[in-house]
């Protein structure tokens, strides 16, 4: 089934390959395709399209779909096209006429451009209940392990004293800002562009604001043409949100299987989490977080594919926008995995305690000790031109004592206030709204 089809048969070649992954791909959408035309449906008796016993039918129909789907025992049928097809016709095999009334007023543009919001809120919600978590797992390393100190590094080079607080809590701090990018492209996706229908309007006296209301949404999306050009953009500017997550994620990874190392020495995993060598018996490697750090890395690709595909592009619906949904798709899935794994392994991290009593990290108080001359009254550059000549001829013996106090320092890392950012963020994405108009058009509140 089609819901294009005049009677003309399509060369089966050309069906396949327009087709694409489309029947796969669409089983992420199909439960948003349900709430969509439940929405639209109430819309259409409003507006005089569809009589009540019509809109009772249909929604009745459409919620016994949707616990299909949550079963998950839904499929698209063979022969089928997608999942927009996949409904209207479980809808007309049980109510004839009445089934195919539902798409007056909409076309496949406008609800696919809907499933893919729908869809994208819901993983972007998920997203932000993960990175939450991770945030905390950091937190609580950060403050059991800010007194202990490890070298910082600029260069690669020993730099100045750090503490496994600061690091820790670095990474958390960093996600608290990948929540603020990801809220500006959830604010994106939380405009209703149904009723633009193939990017032009419709002559039917349509009621978006009631749409809008009854999906949750924020806003609309109210030039039909901009609604369809946001096909592309919606998708690249959540990627970009993705990838800065992805980002402090494989960073985090990085740092993790530098530290591993027996040449650092910093961290460790339990044998259980680690792998072993075919030859080399000794061998604990951290392949979980190089295989993190390859998948953030994928994530990152994501926005500049999406760019590829969209960027010579002019307004209106292209059938190039359709391969988007390969990239975007699966690409929340995997983000959740790696974010789920990094939390599970960082639980069980222990770190090296007593890092800088080795003599190879002395030169790592080099700057204290120079302050500390600048604190007896010495000019700052006669200080550090001492203590560079107690270095070079080999004298130089620090005193190993710090005292950072300023906010974000060794000795203030002000986690609290990190804490307070991220919990301001989080309160921004009002996600119950969402939750309360679902269960409305469901009929369970």
């Amino acid at each position: 089934m089609k819901l294009w089809d005049k009677g003309i048969t399509v060369n089966e070649l050309i069906e396949n390959f327009t087709v694409g992954k489309d029947r796969e791909l669409d089983l992420y959408l199909a439960k948003f395709d349900v709430l969509g035309s439940i929405a639209h449906a109430k819309m259409l008796a409003a507006i005089g399209l569809l009589t009540e016993s019509e809109l009772v039918e249909l929604q009745d129909e459409l919620v016994q779909i949707y616990q299909i789907i949550e079963k998950g025992d839904f499929r698209i049928e063979e022969g089928v096209e997608d999942v927009h097809s996949q409904v209207e016709l479980m809808l007309t095999r049980k109510l004839g006429d009445t089934g195919k009334k539902i798409h007056s007023g909409r076309s496949r543009n406008d609800q696919v451009l809907l499933d893919l919001k729908l869809f994208t809120r819901a993983e972007i919600q998920k997203l932000v209940e993960a990175v939450s978590e991770l945030f905390n797992k950091l937190m609580v390393k950060a403050e059991a392990n800010k007194q202990y100190l490890m070298p910082g590094y600029t260069h690669l080079q020993v730099a100045m004293p750090s503490s496994f607080g600061l690091w820790f809590s670095a990474y958390a701090e960093s996600l608290v800002d990948d929540l603020v990018l990801l809220q500006a492209a959830y604010q994106i996706t939380n405009q209703n562009p149904l009723g633009s229908a193939a990017g032009y309007g419709s002559s039917f006296l349509l009621d978006r604001q009631m749409t809008t209301d009854l999906l949750g949404f924020e806003s609309m999306n109210y030039n039909v043409i901009y609604a369809q050009m946001g096909r592309g953009k919606m998708e690249k500017t959540v990627a970009y949100a993705m990838s800065s997550i992805a980002a402090t994620i494989s960073k985090f990874a990085y740092d993790v299987c530098l530290f591993m190392s027996q040449n650092f020495g910093f961290v460790a995993l339990p044998d259980e989490l680690t792998t072993g060598s075919s030859i080399m018996p000794h061998k604990k490697n951290p392949d979980v977080f190089e295989l993190v750090r390859s998948h953030c890395n994928k994530i990152q690709a994501i926005p500049y594919q999406i760019s590829l595909m969209t960027n010579n592009l002019p307004s209106g619906y292209f059938r190039d926008l359709q391969i988007l949904k390969e990239v975007f798709l699966p690409a929340f899935q995997e983000l959740l995995d790696c974010i789920s794994i990094a939390g599970f392994a960082i639980d069980q991290m222990t770190i090296n305690t007593n890092l800088l009593a080795d003599d190879r990290y002395k030169y790592v108080f080099s700057v204290e000790d120079v302050n500390k001359l600048v604190q007896q009254g010495v000019p700052f550059r006669d200080a550090y031109k001492e203590v560079g000549g107690q270095i070079n001829a080999g004298t130089y013996e620090p005193s190993r004592e710090i005292s950072h106090t300023h906010e974000g320092s060794l000795g203030n890392l002000c986690l609290e206030q990190i804490s307070d950012r991220m919990k301001l963020i989080i309160q921004t994405y009002e996600f119950q709204d969402i939750e309360k108009a679902y269960a409305k058009l469901l009929g369970r509140s």
